[in-house]
């Protein structure tokens, strides 16, 4: 068992110098690669940065568009609301409109009113019958 603890080690020892080495040859690429092409390194990293900015925007717009979804909800209830009142504004003075005229014609001559209503009755029938 002895023996085998320091065979152990050595091992240990080996690979740590392989981890060591494969650590540097890494390293090494790397420094190479941005030697060798700075102008590619620099242009993915200028890349990299307007993808950041660009991503932050699109968040910024969504939260935008979600809170003008939300105010357009709200004045579309208000707008329903408004258009319901007016609707029956209108209707309020349309029928005050149609009281009105129907006292107007009943101060009328009454003969007239009954002519009026037999030549509407008349021209009524000869639709029909065509």
């Amino acid at each position: 068992m002895a023996d085998e603890l320091p065979e152990a080690t050595q091992r240990e020892a080996e690979l740590q110098r392989q981890i060591d080495d494969l650590q540097g040859q890494v390293t090494r690429l790397h420094i190479t690669r941005e030697e060798t092409n700075p102008e590619l390194s620099l242009e993915f990293q200028t890349l990299k940065e307007k993808l950041n900015e660009h991503s932050k925007q699109l968040e910024q717009s969504a939260e935008n568009l979600s809170q003008l979804e939300s105010e357009n909800l709200i004045l579309q209830d208000e707008n329903q609301a408004l258009n319901t009142t007016s609707n029956k504004k209108r209707r309020f003075r349309a029928q005050e409109k149609f009281e009105y005229t129907k006292q107007a014609l009943i101060k009328q001559d009454p003969e007239r009113i009954l002519r009026r209503r037999r030549l509407y009755m008349h021209n009524f029938l000869e639709t029909q019958h065509n």
